[in-house]
């Protein structure tokens, strides 16, 4: 069968740098961090006690307070980035199909604050139960795919991506596989995540995932630096609106970008370590290219995984030079998480916005932070260290990796009619 050509019409970002998508790109250009002591709750007891938080977000500033209510902040960050995507795209709800209009959600964890305030007042009570009617709906992490189309009516494919890091990704690439299938016209896709609280924060110290660079937190998410020691807890959502070209066109829609192709693999090695050669990173990148029909030459850049962990960022880089030989080196790389921190199962959607933007703007944000390079990771690529480069960019990478061991990355170029 003849695919569907698939572009991006409509951006929406509520991120720790930036509560829209401008504020969001002009930080990333500036290369500021969004890393700061942590305001949601008292952390003092906490190895870690920063984090990169949304900041100066009110809900009700943006929805009915008492749907507000009903909603845990992963989902009011859904909302809030989509509400700003549908304006950008100026899709008109009473023009189009609404059967074939979706919704494809990513989130690594879902509602893990209402999870963690109805069960600890559970434990501080009586043994009653007294749980609010709304804990269970507020907390699964497909809740955020359902209000989005309930909000706007959308009877199309309806469904949330969950595999951790990778989660955003996977349903950037779903939405892109029922549109370029014929089996819709337009799907919001992206991901939300709002881990900041007590539980996912005591959760991945214990892990010993996190930074506890309690006394320089605006530059403790340092990728590819050899002192980095773990990723910075980022919270917030990235919404894209995907639409077949045809259906774009005959609307007279913006179009940012156009989605090529993606891969996934999996490493199949541990539940949290990268495979230690790449195994995993090198398939993913590969499956990406075979997919889009592409040379590893035709790419420009790379918005790498790059959390700023000691293993993950040395077995990135290694599967960069395998699948890109010669022409790694002139690829740009960069890893936005060094402003944003990680924003778990949110981060492939606000990355491959950043990357989009760097089509659009011929501008690569960078990786800030970097003082002194790692002498186990190749030093004659080009990350893109502590400040933007200006770059005529065609084609981009976006690379997210989850633990499990679920990888995704997906490939856009600019617009070509």
């Amino acid at each position: 069968m003849q695919l569907k050509r698939v572009v991006i019409t409509g951006l929406g970002a509520l991120t720790p740098i930036g509560n829209n998508v401008s504020e969001y790109w002009k930080n990333l250009e500036k290369g500021v961090s969004g890393a700061a002591p942590i305001t949601h709750f008292d952390a003092s007891k906490f190895k870690t006690q920063f984090a990169c938080e949304v900041k100066n977000f009110n809900p009700t500033d943006h929805l009915d307070r008492k749907e507000a209510r009903k909603q845990d902040p992963y989902t009011q960050y859904a909302m809030v980035a989509t509400a700003e995507a549908m304006e950008d795209s100026k899709i008109d709800i009473e023009a189009i199909d609404l059967d074939r209009a979706g919704v494809i959600w990513g989130s690594g964890i879902g509602g893990i604050k209402t999870f963690y305030d109805e069960v600890s007042a559970f434990a501080k009570g009586d043994g009653t139960p007294r749980y609010n009617p709304f804990f269970i709906p507020k907390m699964i992490a497909d809740i955020a795919a359902g209000m989005i189309s309930i909000k706007y009516g959308l009877r199309g494919p309806n469904f949330a991506t969950v595999s951790a890091c990778a989660s955003s990704s996977n349903a950037l690439l779903d939405a892109f596989n029922y549109i370029r299938l014929g089996k819709a016209d337009i799907i919001v896709s992206g991901g939300s995540e709002a881990s900041v609280n007590q539980a996912g924060l005591g959760g991945f110290n214990a892990l010993k995932a996190l930074s506890t660079r309690n006394d320089d937190p605006a530059k403790a998410s340092r990728p590819f630096d050899k002192d980095r020691d773990g990723f910075v807890l980022g919270e917030g959502a990235g919404t894209l609106i995907l639409e077949e070209y045809e259906h774009a066109v005959k609307r007279g829609a913006k179009i940012y970008a156009e989605v090529m192709g993606g891969g996934l693999s999996a490493d199949a090695h541990h539940i949290t370590a990268p495979h230690p050669k790449g195994l995993g990173a090198i398939k993913v990148m590969q499956n990406a290219l075979d997919d889009a029909e592409m040379k590893p030459e035709e790419i420009d850049y790379i918005n790498v995984h790059g959390t700023s962990t000691p293993l993950g960022d040395v077995a990135e880089s290694k599967a960069i030079n395998e699948v890109f030989g010669a022409h790694a080196y002139n690829l740009n790389i960069s890893s936005t998480k060094s402003m944003t921190g990680h924003l778990l199962g949110a981060a492939g959607a606000i990355e491959t916005i950043a990357s989009i933007l760097a089509i659009k703007k011929g501008i690569i944000p960078p990786t800030i932070n970097n003082e002194n390079f790692d002498e186990n990771i190749d030093g004659k690529l080009n990350f893109t260290l502590n400040k933007a480069q200006k770059r005529e960019v065609k084609a981009i990478m976006s690379n997210t990796f989850g633990f499990g061991g679920h990888n995704a990355s997906i490939i856009l170029k600019a617009f070509e009619a």
